[in-house]
């Protein structure tokens, strides 16, 4: 970890915080986070990458970790992030990169492809696929307390998460979406109060790690992150009008067999079936046996062993 650099780069009129390790002359991966997660969620993949003879870059969004918010918050945008994403890249002197995206940075790494295909080598997402045109989900079918439902609610989850301090919320979260099935509330329930103040922490994942991520979300607070991707990400996945959203160069999804997202209704057949070949024809998924939504913390090993493979083909 002492390896990692970290630095700040001032873009699009803010200033961002990134992680970074290995030679400036070496082949660039860059590494988009989701939510609750940090720069620090692919600690051991950049260590890995980089070892390998990579340079592996990890921005925090906007409004998360140690990057700023925008100068309105309460506006930030998918679109913000894919075009910090970029303007960091410009800011590295990083013409061509490899992008690698967990839950809804997968979002922003194949917005990457589609509108900037001639910088990207590949893209590689964990515990989101492409998904085509349309609604994400079928929020109809799924009862009220659905987590989503209940984070799109402005005020209701901010409700929620000040009844604790910012570790806590990190660690519910955690808990909640490394199990196996969608977290859903009954009608009078709040979502942090599906964890029990008693519950361990998953096996891989130490205290250490639970102080890291809630240092830096005691910092950024979690505005930014219920905006983007709760209340913005779900509307604005397509609001760049583009007419054949087809990503041309390789791909590759790693998803673990128990990652809650099977039982988002219609997400399974996505994966599974050939409606997304239609959008990425040069998609290869792989499966990781006991992986949960965090596979790439939970087994680093074989993950950094699935993306050296993409890397080096």
């Amino acid at each position: 970890m002492d390896q990692i650099e970290h630095k700040f780069v001032e873009v699009n009129g803010i200033k961002l915080h990134v992680a970074e390790i290995g030679k400036e002359s070496s082949p660039a991966v860059v590494f988009l986070h989701g939510f609750p997660e940090i720069w620090y969620t692919w600690r051991h993949q950049m260590i890995g990458v980089a070892n390998a003879g990579f340079r592996a870059i990890a921005p925090d969004f906007r409004g998360y970790g140690l990057s700023d918010h925008g100068v309105e918050p309460e506006k930030t945008s998918f679109s913000d992030m894919l075009y910090d994403t970029l303007a960091i890249l410009d800011s590295l002197n990083v013409n061509k990169v490899f992008v690698i995206g967990k839950d809804f940075g997968a979002f922003v790494a194949y917005a990457f492809a589609l509108l900037r295909g001639e910088r990207v080598l590949g893209v590689v997402t964990l515990g989101v696929p492409f998904i085509p045109p349309g609604p994400l989900v079928s929020h109809e079918s799924l009862p009220e307390g659905f987590y989503i439902s209940r984070f799109r609610n402005p005020g209701r989850a901010e409700a929620d998460f000040s009844r604790f301090d910012a570790k806590t919320v990190v660690k519910n979260i955690y808990i909640l979406f490394s199990a196996s099935e969608i977290p859903i509330a009954s009608e009078n329930q709040e979502i942090m109060d599906l964890v029990e103040p008693d519950t361990p922490l998953p096996s891989w994942f130490t205290e250490e790690d639970l102080v890291a991520y809630g240092n830096l979300y005691e910092k950024s607070g979690f505005q930014t992150a219920l905006k983007v991707p709760y209340r913005s990400l779900l509307d604005e996945r397509y609001e760049f009008n583009i007419e054949d959203p087809k990503v041309e160069g390789r791909a590759l999804l790693i998803m673990g067999e128990k990652d809650y997202l099977f039982k988002f209704p219609g997400v399974e057949d996505v994966i599974n079936g050939d409606e997304m070949k239609k959008y990425v024809p040069n998609l290869e998924v792989t499966y990781v046996p006991n992986g949960s939504h965090f596979v790439q913390e939970q087994f680093p090993n074989q993950v950094n062993q699935l993306i050296l493979a993409f890397l080096g083909q």
